[in-house]
């Protein structure tokens, strides 16, 4: 079996082969450490499995799966990220995601999840499976960046962050004012006015590290 392994902390990637190792005989790794590394990787190559962080240098994560599904769709793909399930993991799902889980419980539901994806399925925690029970019921309205498109979600992140149009525009491979027309619409459906909102809203829903 082979596993790919798309992390930027060498440590985690490292922790990662410790337990899987020991869960699963005869198991070969890849690594890389950044989106466009993970993408090429990835599709140069077969894999079982693609265990990949939501956020790494470049593109991001979700970008990555999206291009994995468009161009090698059956290679499985677990999302594994800091952020918290509510946050992150209906997206990663709708971006095509088998499993999500988050390095704090990593450890305790990591076998399981592989086990279940390798199998053909989806793993999903007890606690998304609820949020997504009461969202889909309607008992919960989602939150506001929830209105946006994954391009759209992509720019937030990057403008919290601080990242200037410039360097969003050459990151993404877009012009100046493509990224300034995105970040217009983002403003209005969250109904903002400012960068500064943006960030205080991204940094208090912990949607930037």
């Amino acid at each position: 079996m082979k596993i790919l392994l798309a992390d930027d902390h060498a440590m985690l990637r490292s922790g990662l082969k410790l337990v899987l190792a020991e869960a699963f005989k005869d198991v070969k790794f890849g690594e890389t450490e950044n989106c466009q590394q993970t993408l090429d990787t990835a599709l140069k190559h077969p894999w079982d499995l693609v265990i990949l962080d939501i956020s790494m240098p470049g593109r991001g994560g979700l970008d990555v799966l999206k291009e994995i599904r468009a161009q090698r769709p059956k290679i499985p793909v677990l999302m594994l990220s800091m952020y918290t399930e509510r946050q992150f993991a209906v997206r990663a799902f709708r971006a095509g995601a088998n499993g999500y889980l988050t390095k704090a419980s990593a450890g305790a539901e990591l076998i399981r999840a592989v086990e279940r994806i390798l199998a053909g399925g989806h793993y999903v925690s007890t606690d998304l499976a609820e949020h997504l029970v009461s969202v889909l019921s309607g008992a919960q309205s989602g939150m506001l960046h929830e209105r946006l498109s994954a391009r759209e979600f992509e720019i937030l992140r990057l403008i919290a962050s601080g990242t200037t149009v410039k360097e969003i525009a050459a990151n993404l491979c877009l012009s100046g004012n493509t990224i300034s027309t995105y970040r217009t619409r983002i403003l209005e459906k969250m109904k903002m006015h400012t960068n500064a909102e943006l960030t205080h809203y991204a940094i208090s829903n912990h949607l930037v590290e």
